[in-house]
């Protein structure tokens, strides 16, 4: 067994017994949900941003929608939050299609700086409207009404449910990899004009993966509103949100399976450290702390710390002749 594959196995058995080696301790029982709950988030950005090679820098858009739909189910309907969630995920589809139509064509930065520029514009509408509850957000039910609120006072049950909804996202991921569509999207970020040339649809891909990233981060938002009950512009919409997604794919190694994975269980035990002790102006700290993570990686680990593990090829020593070079013959 290479050691990519130990490294994996670790992971396995790590996120099943973590729950049994913190029942005493509620503060590890909240970050080991907020993991799994970054990782759904930077897993489903990374279908789209890791396979396809299309850096969205504006993916909290989708976020957002998830945990607004959520919360707008309960607040203007009074249903339970995640009866919102399959609401939010089809939105999502549908604006991922919207947006990603004219944005898909662009390629490398300019499609990131549209991305950014779309997220900031529904930042700041969302922030004037009434009805999303303005700049103050809006807040899920205060206590459980019944099981299907998903509003729990331990931090476990949020647990399972993220590790769940986890491992159907990472299982689908293995099986588009593997299938047509894994390796068209690896053809289009290697190469989009190579790709086109051998008949690749790469504008169709590209949207699929668009679509599909978006549907499971729309899910994420609408799991983060269950877990904390409210939601607000800047949590919702923010460029952090979006930027905490791309750090976290790239630093376990974009394109690979388990690299979001990887890169929440180190990025946000970080982020919960620098939040407890600068309080407010932990956020900036964070911006700093992304900001050094991403010019590290650029410089030294483009593919992530995954490819530590790689196994590389060794080179095979020529062949020593014994021909006599005078007469062409073996001795």
């Amino acid at each position: 067994m290479n050691a990519r594959r130990l490294i994996q196995l670790a992971l396995l058995v790590a996120v099943l017994i973590y729950p049994f080696l913190t029942l005493e301790s509620p503060v590890y029982q909240r970050l080991g949900a907020l993991v799994l709950l970054a990782a759904i988030g930077a897993s489903a950005w990374n279908i789209v941003g890791g396979y396809a090679g299309q850096v969205s820098v504006g993916h909290a858009v989708f976020f957002g929608i998830g945990a607004y739909s959520a919360v707008v189910a309960f607040v203007h309907a009074d249903l339970p939050p995640i009866v919102g969630a399959p609401l939010g995920m089809l939105l999502s589809v549908g604006v991922a299609a919207v947006i990603g139509v004219p944005t898909l064509r662009l390629s490398g930065h300019y499609f990131s700086m549209a991305t950014i520029a779309v997220g900031e514009l529904v930042r700041v509408l969302s922030s004037t409207s009434d009805w999303l509850g303005g700049a103050q957000g809006l807040g899920g039910p205060a206590m459980p009404r019944t099981v299907f609120d998903l509003s729990f006072m331990s931090a476990m049950p949020y647990y399972y449910i993220f590790l769940a909804v986890l491992a159907f996202l990472l299982g689908m991921t293995w099986w588009i990899e593997r299938g047509r569509m894994g390796f068209y999207l690896r053809a289009i970020k290697d190469s989009e004009r190579a790709a086109r040339s051998l008949g690749v649809s790469a504008g169709r891909y590209k949207l699929y993966a668009y679509m599909l990233s978006a549907a499971f981060t729309s899910l994420a938002g609408s799991l983060y509103l269950c877990m904390f009950g409210f939601i607000d512009p800047e949590s919702g919409f923010g460029i952090l949100l979006s930027v905490k997604m791309v750090v976290m794919a790239a630093l376990g190694g974009a394109g690979q399976l388990f690299g979001p994975l990887v890169g929440a269980l180190i990025l946000v035990p970080v982020e919960e450290l620098s939040n407890s002790l600068l309080g407010g102006e932990g956020a900036g700290i964070t911006f700093v702390v992304y900001g050094a993570i991403i010019v590290i990686i650029a410089r030294f680990l483009p593919a992530g710390l995954l490819s530590l593990f790689e196994r590389r090829p060794t080179a095979e020593k020529p062949a020593v002749s014994t021909a006599n070079p005078a007469s062409g013959h073996a001795d």
